[in-house]
């Protein structure tokens, strides 16, 4: 993984702060591009993994949601160190994981309608960061195959899309190894695939630390599994505790159940 410099990942977040999206060209290597995509197929293949039943998951689209329980080296993605330090830029640094997705368009697939992937979360618009999305392209993302479309400034629109929008998008074509990062907020949807290959990321959405996860880690992971995961992923995961409070257990933080070593903020022990 190659990574980016202080400046960069500030000059990053201003991006999004403005359009609502960057592109980070080259951040991963040709051998972790090429390991990831070895992964994701042999996950579908033994999982059989089938087409999206409606199209907004995608008739020709196959998706495997909970990768980290799927196989550890998944994990490898949500704490990349520059990807996560735009992530915390935006968002916080005690932000955490919200789900963690394999995508596979096929040629035929259609376009997918515009949302906002924070389009759950019941609060007027805009608002603050409350999602980025991070997709990390294992193939490349072109016109032709279906690269991601987004409307640009729509994170600040009052308005969630419609259905049935068809606002002025654009598409972010980029090179396998590039990551497109994305304010949750931001109109956008997969285009039609129109070659004769498929296209391949990994979706990894990040929330702020206060706000419930998409995917629930803390059920769709075993305890003894996620002890054996790097600190940092266990925290993205849940096992901490947001600014000292939010998230604990009976006054315990609850990383001390994978770690009783783990170093913790909780509220209770600053007072005195």
């Amino acid at each position: 993984m190659n990574t980016i410099t202080s400046t960069e990942v500030d000059a990053a977040a201003a991006e999004i702060s403005e359009h609502g999206w960057v592109i980070l060209p080259d951040v991963i290597d040709a051998e972790s591009v090429a390991r990831l995509r070895k992964l994701v197929d042999s996950t579908m293949t033994r999982d059989d993994t089938q087409f999206g039943a409606n199209a907004f998951l995608g008739h020709h689209t196959r998706r495997v949601f909970n990768l980290l329980a799927h196989d550890s080296a998944f994990g490898s993605v949500p704490i990349d160190s520059s990807v996560l330090a735009v992530a915390e830029a935006v968002l916080d640094h005690e932000l955490l994981l919200s789900s963690l997705t394999a995508i596979e368009t096929h040629p035929g697939q259609a376009d997918q309608p515009l949302h906002a992937d924070d389009g759950s979360i019941p609060l007027a618009r805009p608002h603050q960061p409350l999602a980025l999305v991070a997709l990390w392209a294992l193939t490349d993302f072109n016109e032709t195959n279906g690269a991601t479309r987004l409307v640009p400034r729509s994170h600040q629109n009052p308005q969630r899309p419609p259905p049935g929008e068809r606002a002025d998008a654009v598409s972010a074509e980029m090179p396998a190894g590039s990551v497109l990062l994305y304010n949750g907020s931001i109109w956008h949807g997969g285009s039609a695939n129109r070659s004769a290959n498929r296209r391949i990321f990994i979706a990894c959405n990040y929330c702020a630390g206060w706000v419930r996860q998409e995917e629930s880690q803390l059920l769709g992971l075993d305890r003894d599994y996620v002890a054996t995961l790097p600190p940092r992923l266990r925290r993205l995961i849940g096992y901490g505790v947001y600014r000292g409070l939010l998230g604990h257990v009976a006054g315990e933080d609850p990383g001390s159940w994978v770690d009783e070593n783990v170093e913790t903020d909780l509220v209770w022990k600053r007072l005195s």
